[in-house]
């Protein structure tokens, strides 16, 4: 597998970082295909999926804890006056709901997820890059692409949708803390306006697609350190490289996604 060389230096032209952007299209291109033909190769490594699926998710509960608790409080505590204003008060539980499970909680746990997952992907892969361990297994007649890459790109496309289902429930309590600060309302009839206003077709584009952002967070952070080069700067420019590209790709895909979601479901517009 040739993958394109990247220009870096203290100056770069226009023409520098036009050429770098077209070789990460490329790269990516590659490295894409050649992780569907790996997937499907005996040995298939369930341990070392399993393994980073835990190092990659399980520790990431803590921050995505803490952030989807204070986007359902932020977004019930800023959303109350406004639909106090126009009557429509008893709303509210609804409209965390549906905001939360439609958009909110899938992009916000993609993007935390890039900005802790794929950084560290690259910034592990770089060191093993620059200090030639990958060569090193090459020659000891392992496959470093499988056994590095393609394990853990399965491992964030799988844990991904799990974290943003947990995102979800943790945002929607955090909505109904909101909720009780400011009216007196029961927990059960808080949870009964949630379930009223939720169908099942809501979380289907909103969990489907986290899929694709998770496979974005493996890909991007196993190219940026599969390719980095120049020593321990490379494995830090390869772990910044990571997130921008790969929070930028998130919602770049979300976009789009959002506008099939919408042509397939139009009930959902």
């Amino acid at each position: 597998m040739k993958l394109p060389h990247f220009k870096y230096s203290r100056r770069l032209t226009v023409s520098d970082y036009l050429y770098n952007f077209f070789a990460t299209i490329t790269g990516l291109t590659i490295f894409n295909w050649e992780i569907i033909k790996q997937t499907f190769i005996p040995p298939y490594e369930i341990e070392q999926i399993r393994k980073h699926m835990d190092e990659l998710g399980v520790k990431t509960l803590p921050i995505v804890s803490v952030t989807g608790f204070i986007i359902g409080l932020v977004l019930a505590m800023q959303s109350y006056p406004v639909l106090v204003r126009f009557g429509a008060s008893d709303f509210l539980p609804g409209m965390v709901a549906l905001s939360v499970v439609r958009e909110l909680a899938p992009v916000i746990t993609g993007l935390i997820f890039a900005g802790r997952v794929s950084s560290g992907i690259g910034a592990e892969l770089g060191s093993m890059r620059v200090t030639e361990q990958i060569d090193a297994m090459e020659v000891s007649a392992v496959n470093p692409f499988k056994f590095l890459v393609v394990t853990r790109v399965i491992a964030t496309t799988m844990i991904l949708p799990l974290l943003t289902v947990y995102v979800i429930v943790i945002a929607i309590l955090g909505g109904y803390i909101a909720v009780i600060i400011t009216e007196n309302i029961t927990f059960e009839y808080y949870k009964n306006a949630v379930i009223a206003s939720l169908e099942f077709g809501d979380f289907i584009p909103g969990v489907l697609k986290t899929f694709v952002f998770g496979y974005i967070v493996g890909i991007v952070g196993a190219f940026k350190g599969f390719t980095a080069e120049g020593g321990t700067e490379g494995v830090g420019r390869a772990s910044t490289t990571a997130v921008v590209t790969a929070s930028l790709l998130i919602l770049i895909f979300d976009m789009v996604l959002v506008k099939i979601t919408l042509w397939l479901w139009p009930t959902l517009g």
